[in-house]
């Protein structure tokens, strides 16, 4: 783990893979609950990185920090979150083509993952999942969507996403689903937080998806 302060309050630190920040965000929300860390603003993972705000001495608990011994990350320590999906996305086919498989098969593969929010991201709501083998990463779409509908369910690279509202985007999309992603006058606005499990749970296509609030 390197260290770097940021500021006369900030601490960045940095890791080698995304299980490392999954497991370090974890431990320092674990010590942050049971009053083991300094008082501090904000706990912000990123693809490699845990940004801390608000500490009085950044150099001190960076000093600290490099004598913890940081358990692996388990299912049993994040929520869950199901989502049910209908995969009729656009990009089925060409995932599938990449995937070097059928379309039914990305849906099986995909809906039998267990993924996880690494961080957050992009817009409100946005959380990048990882979870899918190495072979199963795909890249964006060469040309990318004026506009991609709220719902809807994709990959790029290492990913997948859900968009919380209606944007562009270049990811190759799969899949819907009716889940509210970002409702500011929910008690939690954001329905995938940093740590939470994923799992994608396949509709029919007649029927709607149930909304998930």
């Amino acid at each position: 783990m390197r260290a770097l302060t940021v500021g006369a309050h900030g601490l960045l630190l940095e890791v080698d893979t995304a299980d490392e920040v999954g497991a370090l965000h974890a431990e320092l929300l674990r010590r942050a609950a049971a009053g083991e860390l300094p008082p501090v603003t904000e706990i912000v993972p990123a693809a490699r990185t845990v940004f801390l705000d608000g500490l009085d001495d950044p150099r001190g608990v960076a000093a600290a920090l490099a004598t913890w011994d940081i358990p692996p990350l388990t299912a049993t320590d994040r929520p869950t979150v199901d989502l049910p999906v209908v995969y009729d996305g656009p990009d089925l086919a060409e995932v599938a083509a990449l995937w070097g498989t059928t379309a039914d098969e990305v849906v099986r593969r995909h809906a039998a993952t267990a993924f996880h929010v690494a961080f957050c991201g992009f817009a409100p709501g946005f959380g990048y999942l990882t979870g899918l083998p190495a072979e199963c990463h795909v890249p964006r779409r060469a040309t990318p969507r004026t506009r991609v509908p709220v719902g809807a369910v994709a990959l790029a690279g290492p990913y997948t996403g859900v968009y919380p509202r209606s944007s562009p985007g270049g990811w190759q999309l799969i899949g819907r689903t009716d889940a509210v992603l970002w409702d500011p006058a929910r008690e939690n606005a954001a329905l995938l937080t940093p740590g939470t499990q994923v799992r994608f749970v396949p509709v029919d296509r007649a029927r709607d998806t149930e909304r998930v609030r």
